[in-house]
């Protein structure tokens, strides 16, 4: 099916080049396992998972009968003074799923959501412990949190920043974690724990006790992905303790089998103080995600209270909507029985190997990865950002879709994908990023 650039232009796309987009569009318009198909017929290969989210593979029918079901006997239930069985449901089942204590979900509509979130419920826990003065925060460069204020905030990536202003006061970032001597790690980097003195020496600045929390993907993703030095995420555990700041976890992709286990949380050993999430948690097939919180911190906040009051203004209007919790549930259920979380740990050593052969092409100016994701720098041209835009309109003529941020091609394909999928992945990537260098 051909569609007239005019029929496109009212849409303003995010995170789109607009103008190039609807000049030649890259449509697509069925998916199903790891295929996408655009509007000509044509098959692609989902090497992203979507936006990191399809981790059980496109069209499930399981996903699809169960919202429709509860959208027929069910569509909405007011979250607010009001609830539903399904959302408690859910609660449970990712509670069951999270590290060490953090037993109490909150849900939200996305990532970005989630984030914001997770910074109202540490200043509320501030507050209720009677510690005003935390109210800054603590993240990293190169980091991304999403896209709502407090987010963009917290987040690293300069071109995400520039154009909104000063934003949100109180925030300071440490320094990401990439070292040039860690080029082509495989898994964690041995140099660069250090690293994590960059918060010691801000709680020394200005004072731990006006913190309020510290935010860090366990393994950055968007910008790259920039794997956690040996001991890193250990030391800041140890800062986070001594200065009494949460430590808070966005594992918006790294969760739900990503890196082998539910949580990042759980492959690197380290127990934060509160872990967001989306995308997976219903396989992009709804909108929706969540806040898992620590027992205490649930308790001191609800606690604080007087009787019969609310205890958190705050809340969206589709926060743990039926149909999403219903496609949340199909979606546990899936991991739960295909065991996708251990096929992912089992399939990593091959993922990995594949994507790492790519070392040897010129272009290729460094490799990363740990479980089922990896990042692929290619060398850039005279503007930052323009060969890897080129590479991704080339891969997707070519049959494959690749996310890329800037010159940096990330690469997770869904947890059901085999190794004759890696194996195309790899041989298209092989293709089109060693013909730019022709």
């Amino acid at each position: 099916m051909q569609y007239p650039a005019n029929t496109l232009e009212h849409y303003w796309m995010p995170f789109t080049a607009n103008r190039d987009f609807k000049a030649d569009p890259r449509l697509v318009v069925r998916a199903e396992g790891v295929h996408y198909w655009n509007h000509r017929g044509e098959r692609i290969l989902d090497g992203s998972s979507g936006l990191f989210c399809s981790a059980a593979g496109h069209g499930r029918p399981e996903i699809a009968e169960a919202v429709a079901k509860q959208l027929l006997e069910m569509d909405f239930a007011a979250p607010f003074q009001m609830g539903h069985p399904a959302a408690f449901e859910v609660a449970r089942r990712v509670a069951a799923l999270t590290p060490g204590d953090l037993n109490h979900v909150f849900f939200v509509n996305s990532g970005s959501e989630a984030v914001d979130t997770a910074l109202k419920i540490a200043l509320a826990y501030a507050s209720a412990r009677g510690e005003g003065r935390r109210q800054r925060f603590v993240s990293r460069e190169r980091a991304y949190h999403g896209v709502n204020v407090g987010g963009t905030s917290l987040s690293g990536i300069m071109k995400n920043r520039e154009a909104f202003g000063a934003l949100m006061p109180g925030v300071v970032h440490m320094r990401h974690t990439w070292l040039p001597e860690n080029r082509f790690t495989k898994g964690q980097p041995a140099k660069g724990a250090e690293l994590a003195e960059d918060l010691q020496r801000i709680a020394e600045l200005v004072g731990g006790n006006t913190i309020a929390a510290c935010f860090i993907e366990p393994i950055a993703g968007s910008t790259g992905i920039l794997v956690p030095p040996t001991g890193y995420l250990e030391r800041l555990r140890e800062i986070c303790d001594a200065h009494g700041i949460l430590l808070v976890f966005d594992e918006v992709i790294c969760g739900f089998g990503r890196t082998g286990k539910a949580f990042a949380a759980q492959s690197f050993g380290v127990t934060p103080d509160m872990i967001t999430m989306a995308k997976a948690l219903t396989n992009a097939a709804q909108p929706m995600g969540a806040v898992a919180i620590r027992d205490d911190i649930y308790d001191t906040v609800v606690d604080a209270a007087p009787e019969q009051s609310v205890e958190l203004f705050h809340g969206y209007t589709y926060s743990g909507h039926p149909a999403a919790c219903a496609a949340a549930l199909a979606t546990l259920d899936i991991y739960e029985r295909e065991n996708l979380f251990e096929r992912a740990a089992e399939m990593s050593p091959y993922f990995l190997d594949s994507i790492f052969a790519l070392e040897d092409m010129p272009g290729v100016t460094d490799i990363r990865g740990y479980g089922m994701i990896a990042g692929v720098d290619i060398a850039p041209g005279p503007v930052p950002g323009m060969r890897g835009y080129e590479a991704t309109k080339r891969l997707f003529r070519a049959g494959l879709h690749v996310k890329f941020t800037g010159d940096c091609a990330l690469v997770a394909p869904p947890l059901i994908a085999g190794k004759s999928d890696i194996d195309e992945i790899c041989s298209i990537l092989r293709e089109v990023l060693g013909g730019m260098e022709e």
